[in-house]
């Protein structure tokens, strides 16, 4: 017996001795344990975050803290100060309300985890957990090759496999005219109709009929199965804008609009007729736009607007045609780095914008003089 309670004091000693010299360790009871995790997806208008903890002492302190899974120069994590009755145990929650932030693309990967803090000045990090924000509203199918996996819930697999094949053309014919290609997997999401895809969007334009989320390398349109020529059309051109956006991605990567919807519309292939008829229409009334004016946002009024986007591919075709395809990623290489849209273009080609105007110009078959006199009209 008195071997006993001796062992016991030495046992006893020893504990004291170490917690004493390691104040920064605690008894067992005094951890804080995080029972729960969960989030709940209610797309697209929210993510409500849920933590159940405890501890022998009150929590005081809980912030959320999470990451995207997106293209950024430099990896962000947000932190929120989440809202909570302090306690031993608790529950606490943070509801992120996209219609206050513009909403996520479908698809789109987070990882997210807690910190929590208690009156004894203790902390905890919770292991990371991750969530895909998907529209879970839809029974999705998915198809996949090297560069795409394609989504879609309605049509038969006659319909993905021509979808997937005109994004496979696009990207073919993509890196052999311009040496661009996909460097991350792309996701497609194919609603049924402009409905339910606007449906997926917060705050939707009552025209959208199709979206390029480039920092997430997401595609969201909407094509039936019986608006299939529309649709392989539509997705080529957003799929042209992931490949573009990529090319250029950094902290200084702008180019002029006339050069990515004007890639975007090469990648189609031929031009839309009636786009065609328009172009061909304005040469003849030498009513062009400048490429400067082109270089900017393109303006409201439909015609003006069709014709902006006819000129914008022309001009890229120009500029494949008469320099070819290197010179084309050379370009974007330069925009990259942070050059301005005249020092870029005079940098790779030897000419301005409106130097490029009025090659283009004459290339149309306008007489020099015509040609400059356009610039100078449409300029100002």
């Amino acid at each position: 017996m008195k071997r006993l309670c001796l062992l016991s004091l030495i046992v006893l000693l020893v504990l004291l001795i170490f917690f004493n010299a390691f104040p920064g360790v605690s008894p067992a009871q005094d951890e804080i344990t995080a029972i729960s995790s969960s989030a709940l997806v209610a797309f697209p208008f929210a993510i409500t975050f849920n933590l159940e903890a405890e501890a022998s002492t009150q929590i005081v302190d809980i912030d959320l803290k999470y990451r995207l899974d997106r293209l950024s120069v430099i990896p962000v994590t947000w932190r929120v100060d989440v809202d909570f009755t302090p306690g031993p145990t608790v529950d606490a929650s943070w509801t992120w309300d996209m219609l206050e932030t513009g909403g996520l693309p479908p698809g789109t990967e987070l990882e997210y985890w807690w910190l929590i803090e208690d009156a004894a000045g203790q902390k905890i990090e919770t292991s990371p957990s991750t969530l895909k924000y998907d529209d879970l509203r839809y029974d999705w199918n998915s198809l996949t090759s090297e560069q795409v996996t394609l989504y879609w819930y309605q049509g038969n697999q006659s319909f993905a496999q021509q979808l997937m094949g005109a994004t496979e053309d696009a990207l073919q014919r993509l890196t052999s005219d311009t040496g661009l290609s996909l460097e991350q997997l792309a996701k497609i999401y194919i609603y049924a109709s402009f409905e339910d895809l606007r449906g997926a969007l917060v705050y939707p334009q009552e025209w959208t009929g199709g979206i390029a989320f480039s920092d997430y390398i997401v595609i969201a349109i909407g094509i039936s199965p019986d608006n299939l020529i529309w649709g392989k059309r539509a997705m080529v051109h957003e799929l042209s804008h992931l490949v573009v956006h990529q090319a250029v991605f950094g902290p200084f990567g702008l180019i002029p609009t006339w050069l990515d919807e004007g890639l975007a519309l090469y990648a189609e292939g031929e031009l839309r007729s009636d786009l065609r008829e328009q172009f061909d229409e304005a040469i003849s009334r030498n009513e062009l736009i400048s490429v400067r004016s082109l270089s900017s946002s393109f303006p409201t009024d439909p015609d003006e607007a069709r014709l902006s986007y006819a000129e914008s591919f022309s001009l890229v075709d120009f500029l494949l045609d008469e320099y070819g395809s290197e010179k084309m990623s050379d370009l974007l290489g330069v925009f990259k780095a942070g050059s301005s849209y005249d020092d870029a273009l005079i940098q790779v080609y030897g000419f301005d914008m409106d130097g490029l105007d009025a090659q283009w110009r004459a290339s149309l078959g306008l007489s020099h003089e015509l040609a400059l006199a356009g610039v100078m009209a449409t300029s100002l």
